[in-house]
């Protein structure tokens, strides 16, 4: 085993800086057009592939830095790492969007869920009010942090599962 084998956490600490300044155009993006908070399929699928490619990426680099090798728990802990960094910048600039830059963020998304629940859904409007406010201890800034911490680690595990096993390649230990 080589002495200067590289360091999983600076593979993850880097692509993590990369993942979360592409997350923060792409909500850009997002608010120049005035969805950034409407979230659905289309935004969640694309904030999905993004982190997909920052982590196989990283695994790829990582492998060839490390002359052609991987273990499965190197891939895990960069895929990991990565989705962890790219998920924390991700809830800071979120925090930042809904203080500084549109204060009234979280009511435009309450107020476009509610009408998602009325046209999609038979609730009537009493019942829809009711799950409106079932969910409102759910919304405030420190909840959204642990839950976005939370799916920042689950999403990089279950990302990182297939693109681990496809790149492992471990050294033979002789």
């Amino acid at each position: 085993m080589e002495e200067n084998q590289p360091k999983t956490g600076k593979f993850a600490l880097n692509f993590g800086l990369l993942l979360g300044v592409i997350s923060i155009i792409f909500a850009f993006m997002l608010y120049t057009v005035d969805m950034h908070y409407q979230g659905g399929i289309p935004v969640m699928s694309i904030s999905l592939a993004l982190s997909l490619a920052m982590v196989i990426i990283a695994m790829i680099q990582f492998k060839k830095a490390n002359g052609g090798f991987m273990t499965f728990g190197q891939g895990l802990k960069i895929g990991v790492g990565v989705c962890l960094i790219g998920g924390i910048i991700g809830i800071i600039f979120n925090q930042i969007m809904a203080t500084v830059i549109d204060p009234d963020m979280m009511n435009k998304a309450m107020e476009f869920q509610k009408n998602q629940l009325l046209e999609t859904t038979k609730m009537t409007i009493e019942q829809v009010e009711a799950q409106m406010e079932l969910g409102k201890p759910f919304t405030t800034p420190t909840m959204q942090m642990v839950f976005g911490l939370i799916f920042s680690v689950v999403i990089g595990f279950v990302l990182s599962l297939v693109p681990a096993l496809v790149l492992k390649k471990n050294e033979n230990l002789n």
